[in-house]
């Protein structure tokens, strides 16, 4: 069995907006200064991380985990939108023999609404999030469920992401990675974190996966 596993924001859909505006929110909702400059780095690591650079005191993280998710259940996760060409490329995947699974550090209820709303949720056998608590809202974690839950061997495996979280999470999990620049992500970051091969294109998905994980040794 060849296993795949996919991060969801800035691989399969561009959330961007919904994520960045819902952040915002919360800060607005904590008295704190609205977000300014460069926000792409919102996108992808678990939201306690990023609420604490943004200056939030660690006893209300939680607090501004709850303004942020009390948006993003409402409009944030619809602030969304598939990247060209991507159901194409996992039902390429999947036809081809491929167990696709997703890995998110979103939380599952959240990240379960958006794969069904785009269609994404027909392609996987198996959907990993974070739960509401934070738990396995890290990569290295989230992974190491997947890998025990689906049963799949490590060098049977690869992930796919466009931040070096992934890269980080499959490294610890001796799993091969690869880092999507078409993302949130910057080929400098994605090379830094050491990741096994580049997919630049949402249209190069497969074939990227292919190369790197054969079906055949």
């Amino acid at each position: 069995m060849r296993t795949v596993f996919l991060d969801l924001d800035g691989t399969l859909t561009d959330s961007g907006q919904g994520i960045i505006n819902s952040v915002d929110f919360a800060l607005e909702k904590m008295n704190l200064s609205p977000l300014t400059g460069d926000t792409s780095w919102l996108v992808g690591p678990p939201l306690w991380d990023s609420f604490e650079k943004l200056g939030v005191k660690e006893q209300d993280l939680d607090q501004a985990v709850e303004f942020y998710r009390a948006r993003y259940a409402d409009i944030g996760w619809s602030e969304n939108s598939l990247y060209p060409g991507i159901l194409d490329q996992l039902s390429t995947l999947r036809s081809a023999g491929y167990t696709l699974c997703i890995a998110t550090s979103k939380a599952h209820s959240y990240a379960r609404k958006i794969t069904a709303h785009f269609g994404i949720a027909d392609y996987m056998s198996f959907e990993f999030g974070s739960e509401l608590d934070g738990t396995r809202s890290d990569k290295t974690s989230l992974l190491a469920h997947g890998l025990k839950t689906v049963g799949a061997k490590a060098d049977c495996t690869v992930m796919v992401g466009d931040r070096k979280y992934d890269a980080v999470g499959a490294k610890a999990n001796g799993m091969k990675v690869l880092g999507v620049t078409y993302g949130y992500g910057s080929v400098a970051e994605l090379t830094k974190a050491g990741v096994d091969d580049i997919i630049l294109s949402p249209m190069d998905l497969s074939e990227v996966v292919s190369k790197n994980l054969p079906l055949k040794d």
